[in-house]
């Protein structure tokens, strides 16, 4: 076994019993685990999704923030932004595979729908990098570029032709060609801009402004702000509802998380009662629960959809950012996904 390897299942096992009911890899792949990154603890922990108890917690990294499945759906990446690499997980079990190394300050991740591009946003180094993305493991670079002031979170259209990125501490957010890698344009648009998402047919951009209280509808074509929809205290991250038409808004402040009407561009419902600190969000495949990282509190909860309310909470490490698990809902809305049906949305 590589050293590597021996580290990590030596400290997946010497946890203090009580604290963490430690497994080895062969028996977390039994059973899927709800992937959780404590982003200020180096570590991930493992939480059996079915009794939604803490199965294991493993070291990864220096500073994990960011999850994505690779394309052929086989391993999920952890960015390590500290450690400039990427990690490869079981994305059923959490169990570690492997470390491709070499990708500088990787804070947020993403793959073009086409597949054929890799973006790293470069939070600490005021860059994006966007690689050729040839399958597996394999990345070429193709052009670094400077962004003033950290470039935060990504979205794409469907065509691949355009990439979005949030620049949080310049309160804007840019525009970048993928073919060129070049800058179309950046657009102010409020305070410390975060999450970004395309609405169906990517007809607007969505901003969420952790600095206000509300997300930003712009016309990307025409680089013109359309609507401002208030939503909560530091507006800051989206989740598909995996209907086409709601998406979900992490309001960093008030605790809270808002559902936005992207059709009507509009908030229609907010989950209230929530741990401080509310951030990433991960969708049941049947839509009933929502699973959600609390930055502040180093904890994860769980709503019920169904009733929007928070019924279980499970500590986990510090400062706990990406969250991922195999059985989810389909995340994209401007990309196609099998089976369409309707959400319970209750009206404010």
């Amino acid at each position: 076994m590589r050293r590597r390897q021996f580290i990590k299942s030596a400290a997946l096992t010497a946890l203090a019993p009580g604290l963490l009911r430690a497994i080895p890899a062969w028996a977390a792949a039994l059973n899927e685990n709800v992937i959780v990154l404590d982003s200020a603890g180096a570590s991930v922990t493992l939480i059996d999704q079915r009794t939604r108890r803490i199965s294991g917690r493993i070291p990864v990294g220096k500073e994990p923030h960011h999850l994505m499945l690779l394309p052929n759906g086989q391993q999920l990446i952890v960015a390590d932004a500290i450690g400039g690499e990427l990690n490869f997980l079981n994305p059923v079990s959490g169990a570690y595979e492997s470390t491709l190394p070499g990708i500088e300050d990787p804070y947020q991740i993403g793959f073009s729908p086409d597949r054929k591009w890799f973006v790293a946003n470069c939070l600490r180094l005021n860059r994006v990098d966007i690689y050729h993305y040839y399958g597996g493991h394999t990345l070429k670079l193709a052009r670094r570029v400077p962004l003033a002031r950290t470039p935060s979170h990504m979205a794409f259209t469907a065509d691949s032709k355009v990439v979005f990125i949030s620049v949080q501490d310049s309160n804007s957010v840019a525009a970048l060609d993928l073919a060129t890698q070049t800058v179309l344009w950046q657009l102010p648009v409020g305070p410390a801009t975060a999450g970004v998402w395309m609405t169906p047919g990517d007809e607007y951009l969505l901003v969420a402004l952790t600095g206000q209280d509300a997300v930003i509808a712009i016309d990307w074509r025409r680089q013109k702000l359309v609507k401002r929809i208030p939503t909560g205290r530091a507006a800051h991250n989206f989740r598909s509802l995996a209907d086409h038409r709601h998406v979900l808004v992490s309001n960093r402040i008030s605790n809270t998380i808002s559902i936005v009407d992207m059709l009507k561009l509009e908030k229609v419902a907010d989950i209230q009662g929530l741990r401080p600190g509310p951030d990433d969000c991960e969708l049941s495949a049947d839509r009933r629960w929502l699973w959600v990282t609390f930055r502040f509190a180093r904890e994860v909860g769980v709503i019920d959809m169904q009733r929007q309310e928070l019924v279980d909470v499970i500590g986990v490490g510090r400062s706990p950012h990406g969250i991922y698990f195999h059985d989810r809902a389909p995340f994209y809305d401007n990309l196609p996904y099998a089976e369409q049906r309707p959400i319970p949305v209750k009206s404010l």
